[in-house]
């Protein structure tokens, strides 16, 4: 009992060290005060105000949610094909290929940024909307292949087999049999790609230049060069947008699972 109890302890003090930061910057998003001072001499919603009054914010943020929502389609079309073709190769040719596909996950993404800026350069993308959108696409696809793949880990080929052989097409076959029991996997990826493109820095300060500046690159030049808590209530809803994704994926995972199971 009292192991469990010391160990229950521990779990606690960790998760409240990792939560700290966050919680911070909660409770300075609230404070009344001109700079970032904690604890605030008072609270008040004057830097959510200024936030939703600030043409900069909302513009970095219109264009970061419309990268987001692009990437999204992209990332979850090629990544759904991407796993459906690894599930059908030879175990050798699947993890080369996987190796391949999963590579921006694996490599640092300043790496990444640094290869995508040289080749964007020559094709003058660099500062527009659709090269973060094609970068970002390259960033998030992963994380798609990794949900679908693992969606797939449960599937019965038969059904398809089935399926085709009651005279469906391949594509009808795709969208009444393997779609629909996929179907969370691929959300969840959709989600992941979200939360990536949204809160994508360091390939956005390679390629948003002056004219594509996402919210996450607000947020950095704000910091660099004027310090207020208006960042403060950014980051408060960047998190709470965050945590609502994320927990939408948990419950569609949980609902994968279930299915799998039934």
């Amino acid at each position: 009992m009292i192991v469990r109890l010391s160990l229950g302890t521990v779990v606690a003090l960790v998760l409240l060290f990792m939560a700290l930061p966050i919680l911070v910057i909660v409770v300075l998003s609230f404070s009344s005060a001109t700079y970032l001072t904690f604890p605030p001499p008072a609270f008040g919603l004057r830097w959510y105000r200024e936030y939703f009054a600030s043409h900069e914010w909302l513009a970095a943020t219109g264009l970061s949610l419309s990268v987001a929502a692009c990437v999204v389609v992209l990332a979850t079309v090629l990544g759904t094909l991407a796993a459906l073709g690894l599930a059908r190769l030879k175990p050798a040719l699947r993890t080369a290929a996987a190796a391949l596909i999963l590579s921006p996950m694996i490599v640092p993404v300043i790496v990444v940024a640094i290869g995508i800026y040289y080749a964007y350069s020559r094709y003058g993308l660099v500062g527009s909307p659709v090269g973060l959108v094609l970068a970002q696409t390259c960033l998030a696809v992963p994380f798609v292949v990794t949900s679908v793949t693992a969606s797939l880990a449960g599937f019965d080929r038969r059904l398809e087999q089935a399926s085709l052989s009651l005279g469906a097409t391949p594509w009808g076959t795709f969208r009444q049999v393997t779609l629909p029991l996929i179907r969370p996997g691929v959300l969840v990826g959709a989600l992941f790609a979200f939360i990536t493109s949204f809160d994508e820095l360091i390939a956005a300060l390679f390629l948003s230049g002056s004219g594509a500046v996402t919210l996450p690159r607000r947020m950095w030049d704000d910091l660099r060069f004027e310090i207020d808590p208006t960042i403060a209530a950014v980051s408060t809803l960047t998190v709470v947008l965050t945590a609502s994704l994320l927990a939408a994926a948990h419950l569609l995972r949980q609902r994968g699972g279930r299915l799998r199971t039934h």
